[in-house]
């Protein structure tokens, strides 16, 4: 037995002698936090434009409208969307839209001019959209690899904090946390956006939804 091996193993038998007190983790997050809707709204939209995601705020009524003039903006025509969107959304739009599911490998959803999906929950404070995979959302692949995502966000699913936005989710559904458009610094403090995921995001904000 070597030196390297007579360490770990008193180290080993130190563990394993050793009592094992339960460990406590305390809890004592903020809950419960609310804001009025105009403030709610005022600072989740602050939050999303320092992360240098285009917002559009409309009412329900006029979401189709809303998102074909983004897409029409960007100069998308060919867009993915998840196989549970509402279908009414993209009512004026004039492109071509490709359902997504599970056979298409991931690299083919690079073909995409962007995807446009719902989200599940939203964090006023830190401006962070909480998709959940559910069917209006899609699979985490198809919000991750084309260049432009153009995310549904209604102003009641949007939380104050992290904790009341924790508490809407389900814990076993798979969650992405989306804080604006993918972005990174390199060494020189650089920022290079869409390393990994969309270049851009636009957030259309339902206000009466």
């Amino acid at each position: 037995m070597n030196a390297r091996e007579t360490v770990l193993g008193r180290v080993r038998d130190a563990l394993t002698l050793a009592p094992k007190p339960p460990a406590e983790v305390p809890r004592a997050y903020r809950t419960g936090r609310t804001l009025p809707d105009a403030e709610r709204l005022d600072l989740f939209v602050d939050r999303l434009v320092d992360y240098k995601a285009e917002v559009h705020t409309c009412v329900a009524g006029e979401t189709a409208a809303t998102v074909a003039r983004v897409l029409a903006t960007r100069g998308a025509k060919h867009i993915g969307v998840p196989a549970g969107l509402d279908r009414d959304w993209l009512a004026q739009f004039d492109g071509t839209v490709q359902e997504d599911h599970a056979d298409i490998p991931a690299p083919a959803l690079d073909q995409l001019d962007g995807v446009v999906t719902a989200s599940r929950v939203s964090c006023a404070e830190t401006g962070t959209i909480f998709l959940d995979g559910a069917p209006d959302q899609g699979r985490r692949a198809l919000s991750l690899v084309p260049d432009l995502h153009v995310c549904v966000v209604d102003l009641s699913s949007v939380a104050v904090g992290v904790p009341e936005a924790l508490a809407r989710l389900t814990p076993h559904r798979p969650t992405t946390l989306i804080s604006g458009p993918s972005a990174t610094s390199d060494i020189e403090l650089e920022r290079v956006e869409g390393v990994h995921g969309p270049r851009t995001l636009d957030v259309i904000i339902r206000t009466d939804a």
